[in-house]
């Protein structure tokens, strides 16, 4: 005598559960690469805009060096002998003296 094996059918749960397990084992190791490339590319983005801000710093400093040179009263004094204009103590006038 012959003994046939009887086949047990799997439910649809386990069918949903094997799919599901086998899904997050393959789909993981992906999300796992994507995520940590995007994360890459971010870094990359956030050090780039590190260097444009260290860059656009020293500019401003730069130019807040040639404001400050030429507003000093040397250079103020320069320009206006420059112009024929002269210096005269006389008229300045400060705002205390101005709200009297």
């Amino acid at each position: 005598m012959r003994k046939v094996k009887k086949r047990n059918k799997m439910s649809r749960f386990e069918r949903l559960l094997y799919t599901f397990t086998f899904l997050l084992v393959v789909l993981s190791p992906v999300a796992v690469v994507f995520s940590k490339a995007t994360l890459s590319e971010v870094n990359f983005e956030v050090e780039k805009a590190k260097k444009e801000i260290a860059t656009q710093t020293k500019k401003n400093e730069s130019l807040s060096m040639t404001i400050n040179e030429l507003a000093s009263l040397d250079k103020i004094q320069e320009v206006a002998q420059e112009q024929g204009l002269s210096y005269n103590n006389d008229n300045i006038k400060s705002i205390d003296e101005i709200e009297k």
